[in-house]
């Protein structure tokens, strides 16, 4: 089976995108996401072993594709000129203190994880259509998640499950997790998520009595 990687026609360098672009991507994401999972429903099929999986958009549906993911994901040579950027970019902080990997995965993998990250975020929207939405972080360009299409309820934190796909397949990599995505969906769905959790109301402070208050407040005789 031929797997189409997708082709987002953006740069998808989020912080650089005009809010303009940034509006059309969401718009791109959204139109393109029921033909992406069937992408996904296919390719998942059409492997041997996982022949009945349906992208039913059950939290048990994860269970096999995140299994079927471990068998796909794949890695390529980093070149030296994306070392050089990656160093350039990197904060003076930790600078000799984080390493910069050598490699990346491929377009296919990438690929994969936006398909399977698109799915995600539709197994979370049945959960609990009514709290939940697909929406987009347009707060701050310093974010890590600005630009892209989220999960966002009525919580105090958004959910990249693009995002969060992409760093399974990583740390499958690495083999320095053992978390897979029905793990962060059980996490993520939990009545304490911040999805979920309102942020904490703010205690009004009383206004204090300005000098001289009381003499003025006392019944005259």
């Amino acid at each position: 089976m031929t797997y189409p990687i997708i082709q987002p026609p953006f740069t998808l360098d989020f912080p650089r995108m005009s809010k303009r672009e940034l509006a059309d991507y969401r718009e791109w994401f959204l139109d393109i996401l029921p033909e992406r999972i069937r992408v996904l429903e296919n390719a998942v099929r059409t492997t041997p072993g996982f022949e009945r999986w349906r992208a039913d958009e059950t939290p048990g549906s994860l269970d096999t594709l995140g299994e079927w993911l471990t068998t796909q994901v794949e890695t390529r040579a980093c070149t030296p000129e994306k070392l050089m950027r990656e160093w350039e970019e990197m904060p003076p902080q930790f600078k000799g203190i984080l390493p910069i990997e050598s490699w990346d995965l491929t377009n296919r993998t990438y690929s994969l994880a936006m398909d399977g990250g698109m799915y995600f975020g539709q197994v979370m929207l049945r959960t609990d259509p009514e709290r939940l939405q697909w929406g987009q972080d347009l707060r701050d360009r310093r974010s890590i998640d600005y630009g892209q299409v989220l999960i966002v309820g009525t919580g105090v934190v958004s959910m990249n499950t693009v995002g969060f796909v992409v760093g399974v397949a990583k740390s499958l990599v690495r083999k320095t997790t053992k978390k897979n995505l029905r793990a962060l969906y059980d996490v993520w769905s939990g009545p304490e998520s911040g999805l979920f959790v309102p942020p904490p109301v703010k205690k009004s402070r009383k206004p204090r009595a300005s000098k001289g208050s009381e003499h003025f407040s006392r019944p005259t005789a």
